[in-house]
């Protein structure tokens, strides 16, 4: 019995060392991540959300402007976002388009949708992503259609499962989308042709 129970645990829980390695090779991804220069694409900014924000100080409230933007050129398939804060709107804006352009990486695209199904999470959002034939367009809420719009997806099926906070709804859609393989990328890695995959 107790032998069946230490199965059980064993079978749901990860153990130290196996999501240590886990860590270790996303911290590997991230540093072989390469940095995609702005200047060469034809990046089109798309606003997600502006929020009012106050700070109560000695003197009284100040008030500041938080805008979320997402940045892509969709015929390269390049994407990024980010967020500024000004005391104006278009200086919150221009605030995070200049950081969403450090933030730029190129999705694994098959024609026009996603190579397979996928799930990212950050925080308490995450987000369903499904492949989907010639015809569908773009099913999706605002935040993650921003995104898709932008990265060039033009058929695809999404799902909002968690949070409806744009922040984390877009950062579980960035997670799903450096999870996408391309068919070569997989191939190679099996040792195989791409006709035989």
């Amino acid at each position: 019995m107790q032998l069946a129970k230490q199965d059980l645990i064993s079978n749901r829980f990860p153990r130290a060392h196996e999501s240590g390695s886990k860590e270790q090779t996303r911290e590997q991804m991230t540093i072989l991540k390469k940095k995609i220069d702005a200047n060469q694409y034809d990046l089109k900014d798309q606003v997600v959300a502006i929020n009012r924000v106050t700070k109560v100080v000695k003197g009284g409230k100040n008030m500041s402007f938080a805008a979320l933007v997402v940045v892509g050129d969709a015929a390269s398939g390049v994407v990024g976002y980010g967020s500024g804060k000004a005391k104006e709107v278009p200086q919150a804006i221009r605030k995070g388009i200049e950081s969403a352009k450090k933030n730029l990486f190129k999705v694994h695209l098959t024609d026009t949708t996603i190579p397979h199904q996928v799930l990212g999470r950050f925080g308490s959002g995450q987000v369903l992503l499904k492949p989907a034939p010639e015809g569908t367009g773009v099913i999706a809420g605002g935040a993650v259609r921003a995104v898709m719009t932008s990265a060039g997806v033009q058929n695809v099926l999404t799902k909002s499962l968690g949070s409806a906070n744009p922040h984390n709804v877009i950062k579980a859609t960035f997670d799903a989308l450096t999870q996408l393989r391309d068919r070569n990328d997989v191939a190679a890695l099996r040792g195989k042709n791409v006709e035989d995959l």
